[in-house]
């Protein structure tokens, strides 16, 4: 009976343990401040953006902006078809309420 005692207290701080592991992360991760986004759209292609995009995240750097770290960027493209432009500004303004 000691034995089968000692494996109960074992297996309940074992599931405890899993238990706070779990929850931890989750509650770490909801304290911590929403990341700014900003939000690109456009009627062409990310590959014409590329060069301009580059030296926008490189200003941003430089005033202590970094993607991922403290900002994250949403990029929707058109390729051209513009028609499409009011449903994708639609779609970067729902994500930004996320």
């Amino acid at each position: 009976m000691e034995g089968h005692m000692t494996i109960c207290i074992g297996r309940r701080r074992f599931i405890a343990t899993l238990g706070g592991a779990t929850v931890w992360p989750l509650a770490t991760r909801a304290q911590q401040p929403a990341m700014p986004v900003i939000g690109i759209l456009g009627g062409g292609s990310a590959e014409t953006f590329a060069p301009l995009g580059a030296a926008f995240r490189k200003g941003l750097g430089e005033n202590g902006f970094v993607e991922g770290n403290n900002v994250a960027f949403k990029s929707l493209w058109a390729n051209g078809q513009y028609d499409r432009l009011p449903g994708l500004a639609a779609d970067l303004v729902g994500r930004s309420r996320r």
